[in-house]
């Protein structure tokens, strides 16, 4: 990737940030820790490798994205209106009465999202049934999907691997948010899921492990994924929990985390210092 690229993409990506502090700020709670830890994947997504177009966005041939870790929606919401999907005022709506942006992703409410999430573990399998779909409809496109690795300790997690491999669905490029908390706690200390290259190696899927805050590494990744021809892809994603929200960053209580509007606008001052 060249660096005027890369820059570019740190721009945006600081902007989203920003756009995710104000609108959980703007309601006064919500899940800060788990949106600022996919900010730079959904930004790589969203602004290179998707084949979207807001004016059209159920268009048959488009690439499909699932968010399992639906909690996490304030960071896709503000990606998608960042790409003119919906108008910005939207976000300021989040999750109050009548909005078209609930907690959890739904893909009747908001334009731009593909699926619904239910309990966690469930989007995976919705991803791995997209992918199946479209091969099965001869439609030449990507299935991308987030999930959490605390949501990685449900077994339905591991039912919809199995199934990926099985069908060899290079189609499927998976991404494992792996901030190493979840929201009782750190991941070792409720379920461990080291080794986890090992374990997806285990499953028949071809893995990665990257710095999931770096551009470069993730362009690298999605390309040399993109270039599988027989297998789904997991990139697992070394993050920072609430990465870039002073207030909350590398702590497990920001999963769900109580701020105001003021505290936002600090965390934004903050924001532009440090990065």
């Amino acid at each position: 990737m060249e660096l005027a690229r890369e820059n570019e993409l740190k721009l945006v990506a600081k902007d989203i940030r920003k756009k995710v502090i104000e609108m959980i700020g703007y309601l006064g709670v919500g899940h800060i820790g788990g949106s600022m830890s996919i900010v730079e994947v959904l930004t790589i997504l969203y602004y290179k490798y998707l084949n979207i177009d807001p004016e059209n966005p159920l268009k048959e041939d488009r690439d499909l994205f699932v968010l399992s870790k639906g909690h996490s929606g304030p960071a896709l919401y503000a990606t998608l209106a960042s790409k003119g999907f919906f108008p910005e005022d939207w976000l300021k709506t989040l999750n109050q009465g009548g909005t078209r942006l609930p907690s959890h992703v739904d893909r009747n409410k908001t334009p731009g999202v593909d699926m619904t999430a239910g309990s966690l573990g469930q989007g995976l399998s919705a991803a791995v049934g997209m992918a199946l779909g479209s091969r099965l409809s001869n439609i030449n496109n990507r299935v991308y999907c987030i999930i959490g690795d605390g949501e990685s300790n449900e077994g339905q997690i591991w039912e919809a691997a199995m199934a990926a491999a099985q069908f060899k669905l290079s189609n499927l490029i998976v991404f494992t948010d792996y901030n190493k908390m979840q929201i009782d706690g750190y991941l070792h200390e409720i379920m461990n899921i080291e080794d986890i290259t090992s374990k997806w190696l285990s499953f028949g899927w071809y893995v990665q492990r990257i710095n999931g805050h770096c551009f470069q590494s993730l362009d690298f990744a999605i390309e040399r994924a993109l270039n599988e021809k027989c297998r789904p892809s997991m990139i697992i994603l070394d993050t920072i929990k609430g990465k870039g929200f002073s207030p909350g960053e590398g702590k497990v209580d920001s999963h769900n985390m109580t701020f105001d509007i003021k505290v936002a606008e600090k965390a934004i001052e903050d924001l532009e210092r440090i990065q």
